[in-house]
């Protein structure tokens, strides 16, 4: 064989190689590109063609996670477990189970993301608990599946955000948790979050309505005992992720700093080529210097920021922190969605006939050795029934109040 033949032979051998080489190097944020995924781009997101994406969504809080303060319970009931307690206590536990099949059924309807399109936002986070996710077939695939597809008809995008994690990252009311964050020392609680994740990952990593992962919501509060726990965090997060990533390389995962999703000191560089950070930001004077540590964190590393969660203000605040939002690239999503007597969200819903009662009832002394008081004081049935019955009606999209004024405040300008 001549040497021009050799010469030849190599020379094909070795873009051969150079091609296989370039293939494998490929970038996860290309290859997502190419198969229509929303993915990362430096300090962006970009759509499945590559276009620049600005998140402009709300939060549907109160339907599979409740809040008691989004029913009037204040000083009364926080937590899921503690209002279905008392819904057990005042319908009993056939009823109170129906009762909230029929709620989960109706808080979130095809009507309501159709609003939510016509109204200009173009996202949704979905704050879901654990619970409804332990096996393939459980109860909470078949109620995302839908939204998925509401949103997929719609144009909106979502994030699956677990704001109640096996063991709680937070030990307060909004994770549902026994009243400590006991997954980071639980080697069981952690495992069953990871399992979790992969399940939901495995379900949804062909879906391009799916935007991506909010891992932990508001991990480890702000209270001094807790901090000890911020070291933990990463690390928790780097098994999660690694789990999705068994099942899933198509999707954004986002990562919330500690202390409420406030604290990013937390974080070492990024550690997924398809990541984005997120925080949240309440009860503040909306400038910069609020959130001026999240736009230096997002241009040291290279990397997108997100802001999905705020609001519970008045309109002028809320104004006056989207344009800042806006002013600084920043995605976001306001919370809640929709909510009771209240001006504070995108729609609103009445309170429903006895419902004052109800929340009477709701704050007196908890316990069984106050049985005798408790029943001594309770609303007629005839009362309780009604005003539960009247609540699922009350929450349907057809008897609920658009909230124009703050649709205004968030740029947006929805009609029913």
């Amino acid at each position: 064989m001549n040497s021009s033949c050799r010469v030849l032979i190599f020379g094909c051998r070795f873009l051969t190689f150079f091609s296989l080489v370039v293939l494998i190097a490929m970038p996860l944020a290309s290859m997502a590109q190419r198969q229509g995924f929303v993915h990362t781009d430096g300090t962006r997101i970009v759509d499945g063609q590559g276009h620049p994406l600005m998140l402009r969504g709300t939060n549907l809080g109160n339907w599979l996670v409740q809040e008691g303060y989004m029913f009037h319970f204040d000083h009364g009931p926080q937590s899921v477990r503690e209002i279905e307690a008392l819904t057990n206590e005042l319908l009993g536990p056939e009823a109170a189970e129906k009762f909230w099949h029929s709620y989960r059924e109706r808080y979130v309807t095809r009507d309501d993301i159709q609003f939510l399109k016509r109204a200009g936002f173009n996202s949704i986070r979905i704050p879901i608990h654990y619970k409804y996710l332990q096996s393939d077939d459980a109860d909470g695939f078949a109620l995302l599946d839908r939204v998925v597809e509401w949103a997929r008809e719609a144009g909106l995008f979502v994030v699956i955000d677990m704001h109640c994690a096996p063991g709680g990252q937070t030990g307060a009311n909004i994770d549902d948790s026994w009243g400590y964050p006991w997954i980071y020392d639980s080697p069981q609680a952690q495992q069953l979050t990871i399992s979790i994740w992969k399940r939901i990952a495995a379900h949804y990593r062909d879906s391009t309505t799916v935007l991506g992962y909010d891992l932990l919501n508001e991990p480890i509060p702000h209270f001094p005992e807790l901090r000890q726990y911020n070291s933990k965090l990463e690390p928790l997060y780097r098994r999660i992720v690694a789990g999705i990533r068994e099942v899933d390389t198509n999707h954004i995962v986002i990562l919330g700093g500690a202390q409420w999703d406030t604290n990013f000191d937390v974080f070492g560089p990024p550690f997924d080529a398809n990541v984005m950070y997120n925080f949240h930001k309440y009860w503040m004077p909306p400038e910069q210097k609020e959130i001026q540590s999240y736009v230096d964190f997002r241009d040291k590393y290279h990397v997108p920021i997100w802001m999905s969660e705020s609001g519970e203000n008045k309109d002028e605040w809320i104004a006056q922190f989207h344009d800042l939002l806006e002013k600084n690239q920043i995605g976001w999503a306001f919370w809640p969605y929709k909510k009771m007597d209240a001006t504070t969200s995108p729609v609103s819903f009445a309170r429903p006939v006895y419902w004052d009662e109800i929340v009477t009832y709701a704050k007196l002394p908890g316990g069984t050795g106050d049985t005798e008081k408790r029943i001594a004081l309770r609303p007629t049935q005839e009362h309780v029934n009604a005003a539960f019955a009247d609540l699922l009606d009350k929450i349907q999209w057809k008897a609920c109040r658009v909230n124009q004024e703050y649709l205004k405040a968030l740029g947006m300008g929805g009609k029913d």
